[in-house]
């Protein structure tokens, strides 16, 4: 199977319910807020991008593990109408994972992730899973499940399979893992994690950023800035970082940025798995990412295949 790839997308990562309430105003530490009646929904980093690459026509496989329970149903209904390949979710282990998450009247959200099921994807089960990975065209990682299981998905990636990462939340990268990621796409915060004692870090310019993380050894590094948008940087093949690009955001009326992230990784992966070069694929996930907040909710909010995209009139 290694010279047909029977998937554009495979996502190996976390599975979790999202237990969403709405809140007037998020608590301090001590104080008790009134919210909305609790919401259920299928979410997790790894389960959305499979969802929002599935939606758009990828041929998307995800490998994760959930619980024998009902929350791991819920995830796994919520692939398999999306046009997901799920044979690759194992269940058992642990209680599938949870995200207790409060959305205020901006759309702003604070989340604690109990990671139950996400943290017992092993090594092992990526060894056990090599002809999926195989299969793929682009393997898509982040950083809900161990780090060792991140590492042993790069290590056991065959040539021709591309990784991108998003390492959320943030957490120390082994070098081999860093010198795969192509691109390594972070926000802010996860930007200044990486960078922390290196003096980018402390700059407040993007474009310092990027050309530090490429020092690391990514090949590509893309920097997501909100409704800013978004800016990109390749090594060139001098051991330097290539000019950085800025992608402007997209103006739409934000309801409920959960999962925005995961869908803006989800279609570049997407598209640099179906040869776009990482401009251009910036600028189509940046239009997913701008289409999926206008909406409440995570995998629910994902724009559909022929779905017309906000900022139609920008370049593609």
């Amino acid at each position: 199977m290694h010279g047909a790839h029977r998937y554009d997308l495979l996502v190996v990562g976390s599975a979790n319910a999202d237990l969403v309430v709405g809140v007037e105003r998020r608590p301090l530490a001590g104080e008790t807020v009134l919210g909305s009646d609790l919401v259920t929904h299928p979410g997790g980093k790894g389960a959305n991008q499979a969802v929002a690459a599935a939606r758009l026509g990828a041929r998307t496989a995800l490998l994760a593990r959930v619980g024998d329970d009902a929350h791991g149903r819920l995830l796994l209904d919520a692939q398999r109408a999306a046009g997901v390949e799920v044979g690759g979710v194992l269940v058992g282990g642990a209680p599938t994972g949870v995200a207790l998450i409060t959305v205020d009247p901006s759309g702003d959200n604070s989340i604690v992730v109990s990671p139950g099921a996400n943290a017992r994807l092993s090594p092992e089960d990526v060894r056990a899973s090599g002809d999926l990975l195989a299969a793929a065209r682009v393997v898509s990682l982040q950083l809900e499940i161990p780090l060792d299981t991140v590492a042993e998905t790069v290590r056991a990636a065959g040539p021709g399979t591309r990784v991108v990462l998003n390492p959320s939340p943030p957490a120390p990268l082994p070098d081999d893992v860093l010198a795969a990621c192509d691109p390594l796409i972070v926000n802010e915060h996860e930007a200044r994690y990486l960078l922390d004692g290196h003096p980018a870090g402390a700059s407040d310019e993007p474009e310092a950023w990027a050309a530090a993380l490429l020092e690391r050894g990514p090949r590509s590094v893309v920097v997501t800035l909100g409704a800013a948008g978004a800016l990109l940087a390749e090594a060139d093949g001098d051991d330097g970082a290539g000019a950085a690009v800025r992608v402007p955001g997209i103006e739409v009326a934000a309801v409920d940025t959960t999962g925005a992230g995961d869908a803006f990784t989800a279609a570049l992966a997407w598209r640099l798995g179906a040869g776009d070069g990482l401009e251009s694929a910036v600028r189509f996930a940046t239009r997913v990412a701008a289409a999926a907040v206008t909406r409440a909710g995570a995998q629910e909010s994902y724009p559909a295949e022929g779905e017309a995209l906000p900022g139609g009139d920008e370049p593609s």
